[in-house]
């Protein structure tokens, strides 16, 4: 169960990253939001492989 919950967890944060890409971009920091993307993608990517 622990592991389904950090799965969980991995890709909640990959979503709250990709609303900051968002955020970021709108702002024009587009070097934060590439930033952003590689985080959100490697969070999501682990959080999916951990399930």
């Amino acid at each position: 169960m622990t592991d389904n919950l950090l799965a969980v967890v991995m890709v909640f944060v990959g979503l709250f990253l990709i609303g900051g890409v968002i955020s970021l971009f709108k702002q024009g920091i587009k070097i934060g939001a590439a930033v952003c993307v590689v985080g959100a993608v490697m969070a999501i990517t682990a959080g999916v492989l951990w399930w």
